[in-house]
């Protein structure tokens, strides 16, 4: 059954990853292929916490994109379009760099996914107000996402996850993760400059042009910008606060959702108009193949094999942690890969000692591995996934190797420098 389960999921995935068919068609058909192997039935698929389908995800990623329908309709994305690129006056990198920077500092502060729904319609139309592709932009977003989302305990959902198992405060990943990637965000912006170089094409004349526009003239509803604008804060504040408030995020995105619908007297096509409903559903199909996998042990007899080979020698744990759950966070999804791994983890930090740098030194180890590697492939981070939905919607398609030979890229160097962090930091002057 176990070889079943695998070959089904691997199959799945070279569909995804070639483009044969549809990814939506590809996940959907894995997992009905789970449910007709008899490993998946409606609790492991829809409601076990360890297999189930994570419905904080999907409908936190429901209730944004219909936050940000409801701000499209008042023109505030045009605005941002053009204020930035009146800033960097038109010039394409120094445009990157100042997204990819606001990028990585809003994932930290509140959610990748979030982050990348609200900076992505911006990017599409500074980059047509510039002639510019948007592709490059849209990809290099997704990365700085997950380098930024790390940097604290409510950037990215392993975190939270990690942070409940380890009793680790909002304060513990600041003070441990936010230096390194602070470091790595300085070290991606020089990637991007090679990566990209081909898109930083400077049109003088389209600069000039956008130079004059006026962007307070692109405002098509004060009014209603207003009252999303006081949501929409109330919204941030609620995710920043969610651990005090014992409020998941995702039902913090679904309030703010209903409350702007309530305010704004759109229609429901209007109010509807960015929910990426493929997207959705492609998450659905992929957390079902997941869940087979954990349901079957095939992750946690990887977990233990690791942790049993390596045994007391902790920084080797810490690399292999690293560097393993960098691989596997590239091809499955981190959420339910960190659920599985971290009890396993945890039996070693509590041999090392809870409170001692080689201990915390693991956990640091699984956090990076898990959010850093989710850059490796199109698929291995939820706001990948989001990012190529929006860009495919617009009619800029990102095909799974488009993203992956940029994303690999990242994750190897980003991987590599925090190798030596972890040693210099917990286990050569812990």
């Amino acid at each position: 059954m176990t070889a079943a389960v695998v070959a089904v999921f691997v199959g799945a995935y070279v569909l995804i990853a070639t483009e044969r068919i549809h990814r939506v068609a590809a996940a959907l058909g894995g997992a009905a292929l789970m449910v007709l192997l008899g490993v998946v039935d409606a609790h492991v698929a829809f409601f076990s916490e360890e297999t189930g389908v994570d419905w904080n995800v999907i409908f936190l990623l429901l209730g944004m994109m219909m936050i940000v329908s409801v701000l499209k309709q008042t023109g505030v994305f045009d605005f941002l379009a053009i204020w930035a690129a009146k800033k960097v006056h038109g010039r394409p990198f120094a445009l990157m760099v100042m997204l990819v920077s606001i990028t990585a500092i809003a994932s930290a502060l509140l959610d990748n996914v979030t982050t990348v729904l609200l900076i992505a319609p911006v990017t599409l139309l500074v980059c047509d107000r510039l002639a510019i592709a948007p592709v490059p932009f849209l990809i290099a977003e997704a990365l700085a996402s997950n380098i930024g989302g790390m940097a604290t305990l409510v950037g990215d959902p392993p975190n939270i996850i990690i942070a409940s198992r380890a009793d680790l405060s909002f304060n513990d990943f600041l003070v441990n993760l936010a230096p390194l990637a602070v470091i790595l965000m300085f070290v991606f912006v020089g990637l991007c400059r090679i990566m990209f170089r081909s898109a930083f094409t400077y049109d003088e004349a389209r600069a000039a042009d956008v130079m004059e526009l006026d962007e307070r003239e692109v405002i098509r509803d004060r009014g209603l910008l207003i009252r999303s604008l006081v949501v929409l804060a109330a919204v941030m504040a609620g995710f920043i606060a969610h651990s005090a408030l014992h409020v998941e995020p995702s039902l913090v995105a679904l309030l703010g959702a209903g409350a702007l619908v309530a305010v704004s007297n759109l229609q429901p096509e209007e109010y509807l108009e960015e929910v990426e409903w493929p997207t959705l559903v492609f998450f659905i199909g992929l957390f079902i193949m997941v869940g087979a996998l954990v349901e079957v042990g095939v992750i946690e007899s990887l977990g233990k094999t690791v942790t049993e080979a390596v045994g007391s020698q902790y920084f080797l744990a810490s690399s292999v942690l690293l560097w393993g759950s960098a691989v596997l966070s590239g091809i499955v999804d981190n959420i339910p890969y960190v659920a599985t791994v971290s009890p396993l983890v945890q039996g070693l930090v509590n041999s090392a000692g809870a409170d001692t740098p080689e201990g915390l030194g693991l956990w640091w180890a699984l956090a990076a591995g898990a959010d850093l590697g989710g850059n490796a492939t199109a698929v291995g981070a939820s706001a990948n996934v989001v990012i190529i939905g929006i860009a495919a919607r617009n009619g800029h398609p990102i095909s799974f190797w488009n993203f992956t030979k940029y994303g690999l890229v990242v994750a190897a160097v980003t991987i590599a420098i925090t190798w030596p962090y972890l040693w210099l930091r917990y286990y050569a002057f812990g």
